[in-house]
Protein backbone atom coordinates (compact mmCIF):
# COMPACT_ATOMS: atom_id res chain seq x y z
CA UNK A 1 0.00 0.00 0.00
CA UNK A 2 1.14 3.79 -0.67
CA UNK A 3 1.28 6.11 1.73
CA UNK A 4 -1.02 9.35 0.56
CA UNK A 5 0.18 12.10 -0.80
CA UNK A 6 -0.15 15.74 -0.65
CA UNK A 7 1.17 17.44 -3.45
CA UNK A 8 1.89 21.25 -4.74
CA UNK A 9 -0.61 20.96 -7.94
CA UNK A 10 -2.88 24.15 -7.86
CA UNK A 11 -5.80 22.25 -8.12
CA UNK A 12 -5.60 19.84 -5.59
CA UNK A 13 -4.76 22.91 -3.51
CA UNK A 14 -8.10 24.00 -4.04
CA UNK A 15 -9.83 21.03 -3.11
CA UNK A 16 -7.71 21.51 0.63
CA UNK A 17 -9.23 25.00 0.74
CA UNK A 18 -12.57 24.01 0.23
CA UNK A 19 -12.81 25.65 -3.17
CA UNK A 20 -14.57 22.88 -4.81
CA UNK A 21 -16.00 25.06 -7.33
CA UNK A 22 -12.61 26.88 -8.50
CA UNK A 23 -11.92 23.59 -8.93
CA UNK A 24 -14.72 22.62 -11.01
CA UNK A 25 -14.32 25.48 -12.97
CA UNK A 26 -10.76 25.54 -13.99
CA UNK A 27 -11.35 21.98 -15.03
CA UNK A 28 -14.03 22.63 -17.22
CA UNK A 29 -11.75 25.15 -18.45
CA UNK A 30 -9.05 22.81 -19.54
CA UNK A 31 -6.71 22.68 -16.45
CA UNK A 32 -5.32 19.23 -16.03
CA UNK A 33 -4.70 18.08 -12.19
CA UNK A 34 -3.41 14.24 -11.52
CA UNK A 35 -4.58 13.23 -8.02
CA UNK A 36 -4.30 9.93 -8.02
CA UNK A 37 -2.60 8.56 -4.78
CA UNK A 38 -3.53 11.84 -3.00
CA UNK A 39 -4.45 12.16 0.15
CA UNK A 40 -8.65 14.11 -0.10
CA UNK A 41 -9.13 12.93 3.79
CA UNK A 42 -11.51 15.19 5.82
CA UNK A 43 -12.11 17.35 2.70
CA UNK A 44 -15.69 18.42 1.82
CA UNK A 45 -16.27 17.26 -1.79
CA UNK A 46 -19.56 18.26 -2.06
CA UNK A 47 -20.56 19.83 -5.57
CA UNK A 48 -17.54 17.96 -6.51
CA UNK A 49 -17.23 17.24 -10.40
CA UNK A 50 -15.71 14.10 -10.36
CA UNK A 51 -16.48 12.74 -14.07
CA UNK A 52 -13.04 11.77 -15.49
CA UNK A 53 -11.35 11.76 -12.65
CA UNK A 54 -8.30 9.49 -11.72
CA UNK A 55 -8.81 8.87 -7.77
CA UNK A 56 -7.28 5.46 -7.76
CA UNK A 57 -5.40 4.94 -4.62
CA UNK A 58 -6.44 7.76 -3.58
CA UNK A 59 -7.20 8.09 0.72
CA UNK A 60 -10.83 9.61 1.18
CA UNK A 61 -10.87 8.87 4.61
CA UNK A 62 -13.92 10.68 6.34
CA UNK A 63 -14.19 13.21 3.35
CA UNK A 64 -17.81 14.03 2.51
CA UNK A 65 -18.76 12.64 -0.32
CA UNK A 66 -22.31 13.31 -0.47
CA UNK A 67 -24.28 13.45 -3.63
CA UNK A 68 -21.42 13.35 -5.65
CA UNK A 69 -21.85 11.33 -8.74
CA UNK A 70 -18.32 9.60 -8.71
CA UNK A 71 -20.14 7.00 -11.60
CA UNK A 72 -17.12 8.37 -13.88
CA UNK A 73 -14.06 8.73 -11.54
CA UNK A 74 -11.20 5.84 -11.36
CA UNK A 75 -11.48 4.80 -8.16
CA UNK A 76 -9.51 1.35 -7.78
CA UNK A 77 -7.17 1.49 -4.86
CA UNK A 78 -8.93 4.35 -2.90
CA UNK A 79 -10.42 3.83 0.47
CA UNK A 80 -13.47 5.92 1.64
CA UNK A 81 -13.14 4.75 5.48
CA UNK A 82 -15.59 6.59 7.35
CA UNK A 83 -16.88 8.72 4.60
CA UNK A 84 -19.95 10.38 4.25
CA UNK A 85 -21.61 8.99 1.05
CA UNK A 86 -25.26 9.30 1.31
CA UNK A 87 -26.23 10.22 -1.94
CA UNK A 88 -23.61 9.40 -3.91
CA UNK A 89 -23.00 7.17 -6.77
CA UNK A 90 -20.12 5.19 -7.66
CA UNK A 91 -19.03 3.30 -10.65
CA UNK A 92 -21.19 0.09 -11.59
CA UNK A 93 -17.22 -2.20 -11.72
CA UNK A 94 -17.24 -1.61 -7.84
CA UNK A 95 -19.55 -3.90 -6.76
CA UNK A 96 -21.33 -3.20 -3.64
CA UNK A 97 -19.73 -5.28 -0.92
CA UNK A 98 -16.27 -3.30 -1.85
CA UNK A 99 -17.68 -0.41 -1.42
CA UNK A 100 -18.88 -1.13 1.71
CA UNK A 101 -15.77 -3.09 2.97
CA UNK A 102 -13.85 0.03 2.53
CA UNK A 103 -16.34 2.37 4.28
CA UNK A 104 -16.65 0.69 7.36
CA UNK A 105 -13.13 -1.31 7.32
CA UNK A 106 -11.22 1.23 5.06
CA UNK A 107 -10.17 -1.86 2.29
CA UNK A 108 -9.01 -1.09 -0.87
CA UNK A 109 -11.69 -0.51 -3.79
CA UNK A 110 -11.42 -2.98 -6.39
CA UNK A 111 -13.17 -3.77 -9.62
CA UNK A 112 -15.22 -6.76 -10.41
CA UNK A 113 -13.54 -9.69 -12.38
CA UNK A 114 -13.87 -9.53 -15.54
CA UNK A 115 -14.94 -5.88 -15.63
CA UNK A 116 -13.26 -4.12 -18.70
CA UNK A 117 -10.91 -1.20 -17.77
CA UNK A 118 -12.99 0.75 -20.06
CA UNK A 119 -10.97 4.27 -19.44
Amino acid sequence: MTTPKIIDDPLYQLLREGQTGVFNLRREAGDACDLRGTDLSGLDLRGLDADGLDLRDCYLRQADLRGVDLSGARLEGASIAGAKISGAYFPAELAPEEISLSLLHGTRMRRRHGEPDGR
